[in-house]
């Protein structure tokens, strides 16, 4: 198939300005597109629903765009996708300072769902990868996100 490229990924949320103002603080962007509508039964059916009637953002980073998409119709049910569950998925946020970043968030309020860690011998391979930070958190709706400095395989 050789789809080596994404282009965005798109993130189901429950109240869009919320999550509009949560990824401008996370991003220190604006939305590139805001408060925008679709309504029709063709787009909803491509995604295996009756109908889509929805608001949606759009903020672009640089290497990547992120979709936050409110459905009105049909409204879903959480999906409380924890780490272990099958089919969740995390956003990953790469950053060169990591400590820096990991404070300021703490005192901006995010919260962490554990400790910072770092990749250490005995525990992960390759040996390129020992000394990979990461930190993981969710936004308002629960979605999967981390920060990481990356080493080894794990950097892009």
């Amino acid at each position: 198939m050789n789809l080596t490229q994404a282009a965005h990924v798109g993130i189901s949320v429950s109240d869009l300005d919320a999550s509009i103002a949560f990824y401008r603080a996370l991003t220190g962007r604006d939305p590139i597109v805001a408060d925008e509508t679709m309504r029709s039964v063709p787009f909803g059916g491509t995604q295996g629903l009756p109908n889509a009637e929805l608001r949606y953002a759009t903020f672009n980073l640089d290497n990547i765009g992120i979709d936050l998409i409110q459905f009105q119709d049909p409204v879903g049910t959480p999906t409380h996708g924890a780490a272990n569950r099958p089919g969740s998925m995390h956003l990953c946020f790469e950053v060169e300072d990591f400590d820096a970043v990991h404070r300021r968030m703490e005192e901006a309020g995010y919260g962490f769902l554990g400790d910072d860690y770092t990749f250490v011998a005995g525990e992960v391979t390759p040996d390129e990868a020992l000394g990979t930070q990461v930190a993981y958190f969710n936004d308002p709706d629960g979605t999967n996100l981390e920060i990481i400095r990356p080493r080894g395989g794990f950097a892009n």
